[in-house]
């Protein structure tokens, strides 16, 4: 079995996505479970989590909803306030819900990068692990040494690191970001997605070649037990098709034993989110 372990879904509007400008035309479009459902098909993925876009309540609303019309969706990853003293009692309900599983703040748009660090949002975080949620890490390069004092924090609450913290891979870039990641990887609650490296390089001209040093980097870090995939679809389409970036991945780590190709492809995805 294969777990997608990050896509998302929107129906377009200028209003609730400002931030598809003209330079991303190509995400100004409905993005949908059809959409999804006909690309993981024909690579042979078999059920996905969905993660939020939208920092709004009604995103979690949504998402469990189609959660509930598509078996092949097994978990979401939501928003909430955390910053708001009471997040716990407002993340309850869905915390009861079995598809919702973690939440997600997109700390990469915060000017300050250690915006991770702030105390109300740390005080919204340790609320998490009493409703048995995931925190996903959504962070550029620049803010991982945060992100590692904010983990530190909270030695007992689930992460995920998303996109391998975004490297500076269109510049070739490796420091600190690998000593950081093997840094972070010490932390034995943290696991990390496979995703998002494409839209990272140069959209239009990146190689797999530039990619397999940072692919080799979060596996030297985390280990095939605490690394999934994740395909960033539809946002990975600024770099790539779906199947494109199945396949890479699919190539690398056909060079792993059995048994850890199963837990990357599908056990660390179920005991990270219990699905």
């Amino acid at each position: 079995m294969k777990i997608d372990t990050h896509h998302h879904f929107w129906k377009y509007s200028e209003a609730e996505y400002p931030w598809m400008t003209d330079e991303i035309a190509i995400l100004k479009n409905d993005y949908l479970p059809p959409n999804l459902h006909q690309e993981i098909s024909a690579a042979g993925v078999d059920g996905v989590v969905t993660v939020q876009v939208r920092q709004e309540l009604k995103e979690n609303d949504w998402m469990l909803e189609m959660a509930e019309a598509n078996e092949w969706i097994l978990g979401v990853v939501g928003w909430g306030p955390l910053h708001e003293e009471n997040v716990g009692e407002q993340l309850a309900p869905y915390a009861e819900n079995k598809y919702f599983k973690g939440i997600r703040h997109v700390i990469q748009d915060e000017p300050d990068d250690e915006f991770i660090l702030g105390k109300e949002f740390n005080r919204g975080i340790a609320q998490l692990k009493e409703l048995n949620l995931v925190y996903d890490i959504l962070i550029f390069e620049r803010q991982l040494a945060a992100a590692i004092k904010c983990v530190d924090q909270h030695p007992e609450q689930a992460f995920v690191l998303d996109h391998i913290a975004k490297p500076r891979i269109g510049d070739g870039a490796m420091d600190p970001w690998a000593a950081q990641m093997h840094d972070l990887a010490k932390r034995p609650n943290v696991t990390c997605k496979l995703s998002g490296l494409t839209t990272e390089a140069d959209h239009k001209n990146w190689t797999e070649a530039e990619l397999l040093p940072y692919m080799d980097v979060a596996f030297e870090a985390f280990g095939a037990d605490r690394m999934m995939f994740g395909s960033d679809w539809p946002v990975a389409l600024l770099a790539g098709n779906y199947g494109q970036w199945h396949d890479i991945v699919s190539s690398y780590v056909g060079k792993l034993r059995p048994d850890e190709q199963e837990n990357f492809w599908h056990k660390n995805a179920v005991k990270a989110y219990a699905l």
